[in-house]
Formats: structure tokens, C-alpha cells, sequence
């Protein structure tokens, strides 16, 4: 029943946004026996405001230029908000860490690390691939937006999943109903 379980759950997080390849390789892990966990509701939030964290921080890094409608600099605009939310993003990162520590990782901030890269550098190639007026145009609006945000609707932005951004891990079957 576990197996079947699993691969419901892989199926299921395929029609979010997972290629199959990851689902069938999330399988695989997890049918050999290897240390491959699911996400909670709260992991999956976890992860998703340490993605939307890190892909600001670029856009703010190659927006640096712009100012926002109130003449802002957006970079410094995004300093003010992780200071106001660093709260939020230290608690994201100790359950992530937990999450890894929990499912075999021995060096969970090493990982968390390679994680916060592997987003940055999504963007920062999505970035690379456009003129900076035009990604800035398109993306440095988010800059303002969240800095609108309070605490509450930042988690809210967090908790919901995306097809287009994916957590890294499937959904524990429990969590299915809860998630989308």
C-alpha cells in the first residue's frame, strides 16, 4: 500500500508542474530505499519563501538601477524588507534544515546553501537571457509589491504552489487535499 501511496503522490505532483522525469525519479529514490522525504504544508511554505526571498534578492542585485514609484532604490528597498521579515525567513530556514537533517542529510546548511543558489541562479539565467531593461520592466515590480506586504500575506504568497515553481520535494500524501 505504502508504494501505491507513493506513486499516487508523484502522479499527483506531476499535474503541478513536476516533469516526469522528476517524478519518476523521486519514485525510484524512494522505492530504493533512500532517504527521499515528502513535504509538509509548512515545508513546502518553507521552501517556496526561501525561492521568492532569493529571487528577489536578484532582481533587486540587477535592478539596482531603477527606482521604484516613490524613487526608491530597489535593491535597498529589498534589504529593508528581509530585515523587516528576517524573522520569517530565519524560521524557513530552521525548518528546512530540520526537514534535511530529518530525511539523512549530514550537512543541512551546506545544502539550504546549494538550495538558495540553485534559485538564484533560475533567475539570474532567466535575467541573462533578456535586456536588463526589459527583465528589470518585467520582474522589479515584484520589489514593490512585496514590500506592501505584511507578514500574513507574504506566508499566504508562500504557501501557494505554482506550476511554473515547483517545491523540490512531492507533497506527503496527507498534504494532498491541502495543497492545491
Amino acid at each position: 500500500m505504502k508504494k501505491l501511496v507513493g506513486v499516487f503522490v508523484c502522479l499527483a505532483v506531476v499535474g503541478f508542474g513536476w516533469s516526469a522525469a522528476q517524478a519518476a525519479g523521486a519514485q525510484v529514490q524512494k522505492a530504493s530505499g533512500a532517504a527521499m522525504g515528502c513535504y509538509s504544508p509548512r515545508e513546502a511554505e518553507a521552501e517556496q519563501g526561501i525561492r521568492i526571498h532569493s529571487e528577489l534578492m536578484v532582481i533587486g542585485l540587477n535592478c539596482s538601477f531603477m527606482k521604484d514609484s516613490k524613487g526608491n532604490n530597489l535593491y535597498a528597498e529589498h534589504r529593508k524588507f528581509t530585515a523587516k521579515y528576517a524573522d520569517l525567513f530565519a524560521a524557513y530556514e530552521k525548518i528546512l534544515m530540520s526537514y534535511m537533517a530529518r530525511n539523512g542529510d549530514k550537512n543541512p546548511e551546506s545544502s539550504l546553501n546549494t538550495l538558495r543558489t540553485s534559485f538564484a541562479n533560475k533567475i539570474s539565467t532567466d535575467a541573462a537571457h533578456m535586456r536588463p531593461d526589459i527583465f528589470c520592466r518585467q520582474y522589479a515590480p515584484r520589489i514593490e509589491q512585496v514590500v506592501k506586504m505584511d507578514k500574513m500575506q507574504l506566508r499566504k504568497w508562500a504557501a501557494t504552489p505554482f506550476p511554473g515553481h515547483p517545491v523540490s520535494k512531492p507533497y506527503c500524501a496527507s498534504a494532498q487535499g491541502k495543497q492545491g
